[in-house]
């Protein structure tokens, strides 16, 4: 397993894309151009096919993705990790979706509460919130709950476990096409099952699950450890507990995501450069694009 493994064939791999790399709100202005202001959305594209069929969360990144369709109609899966609005509010606008040809499921976490997938997403898209319902947004739509286990989806393998976060049921997935595998934990808070070895949070079963020899691990970075004390309440990972995740589970890669609002370029430079000694950690843009 690798990105970019010599030996393989074209045919064979998984073209990964970073269209929103931001958390919690959108960011813009010139010192956010470099990395990205949008909010988070990694789009997958199976085999020598280079249109995406499975998407990551439909945060405002998810616009991006209709260029990526040549033209065509969006036809695949749209995964949600949870409902919070950063992840959700790129849906309606998201034009390659929002049209007559396009076939689109939509995926969310199972709500303790028994609530249907439609219901819960309409809690935020639907009037006086916004004009439109879900299923009033053009093309074929399926709403559908996703419950922790492993199932089949647009020619991957998907495994999911409810990992910390707050605010709501939080999914991290495990994506593998057979050949090599990608872990998506967007938002993610460890914090919240007391402060680990090394005061960062637990290295819990879930996440280790989730990572264990995983080519590419895409992880909640939102905060640096010196912030954890005074904004871990609101539900995010430090960068360090990232990393160190990563190297725990076996990782191949650690990409660092869902950027702080307010973490400039030139800040996420710096916390490159603090990371610059572990040569397989990354820190996510919206102009990067991983093959597996």
């Amino acid at each position: 397993m690798g990105i970019a493994e010599k030996t393989r064939t074209r045919a064979d791999r998984v073209r990964v894309h970073f269209l929103g790399v931001r958390g919690s709100t959108p960011a813009s202005g010139i010192d956010f151009v470099r990395y990205g202001g949008h909010t988070s959305c990694v789009a997958l594209a199976l085999d020598d096919d280079e249109v995406p069929t499975l998407i990551l969360d439909a945060g405002t990144g998810i616009r991006r993705c209709t260029s990526l369709l040549g033209g065509r109609a969006f036809r695949g899966t749209i995964l949600l990790s949870h409902l919070h609005w950063d992840h959700l509010h790129g849906l309606p606008f998201f034009s390659g979706a929002d049209n007559d040809d396009a076939h689109v499921t939509v995926r969310v976490p199972d709500q303790e509460n028994g609530a249907s997938a439609l219901d819960v997403i309409s809690r935020g898209m639907s009037p006086p919130h916004f004009p439109v319902y879900p299923d009033e947004l053009r093309g074929a739509w399926t709403f559908s709950e996703f419950s922790p286990g492993e199932e089949q989806i647009e020619g991957f393998r998907v495994t999911a476990r409810e990992i910390p976060h707050k605010g709501g049921r939080t999914f991290g997935y495990r994506v593998s096409d057979g050949h090599s595998t990608l872990t998506y934990m967007p938002d993610h808070c460890p914090s919240e099952l007391g402060p680990g070895p090394d005061g960062w949070g637990e290295y819990h079963p879930e996440a280790l699950t989730l990572a264990r020899d995983t080519d590419v691990l895409i992880h909640d970075a939102q905060l640096l450890s010196e912030e954890l004390a005074a904004e871990a309440y609101f539900g995010h990972a430090a960068a360090e507990y990232a990393t160190e995740l990563g190297r725990r589970a076996g990782a191949g890669k650690v990409v660092l995501f869902h950027h702080k609002p307010d973490r400039v370029d030139d800040a996420l430079d710096e916390i490159e450069k603090r990371f610059a000694l572990e040569k397989e950690v990354v820190v996510a843009s919206e102009s990067m694009v991983l093959e597996l």
